[in-house]
């Protein structure tokens, strides 16, 4: 098997084995991990995609103004606005995410 199967497998495995314990309290339970794992995919993939973006962004536009120093001031414009859109991105995942952990249920 390839590194990465192994750790989806394993990735799986980890979030499948807590489903299984707490299948003895009910449906609540259950249902507030689920909405908890969302939560916190929403927030992780959210930064890595905008981490992501942004290391391009900036990189790409370090790279242009190193070529041609005299468009510096519309490329930092454009840079600056596309950053404002990445980092958009991250707060729509964080919205998302406190959605789901304000509906979850009360446990315990």
């Amino acid at each position: 098997m390839t590194k990465l199967t192994k750790i989806a497998l394993w990735s799986l495995l980890l979030v499948a084995v807590p489903g299984v314990a707490l299948a003895a309290d009910g449906w609540e339970s259950s249902v507030g991990m689920g909405l908890a794992i969302g939560a916190g995919l929403a927030v992780g993939l959210a930064g890595l995609g905008c981490g992501i973006g942004q290391g391009l962004t900036a990189g790409n536009t370090t790279a242009g103004i190193a070529r041609n120093p005299g468009a510096a001031g519309s490329m930092f414009t454009n840079f600056i606005l596309a950053m404002v859109l990445i980092e958009s991105i991250s707060i729509y995942g964080l919205v998302v995410a406190l959605l789901l952990f304000f509906k979850m249920p009360e446990i315990g």
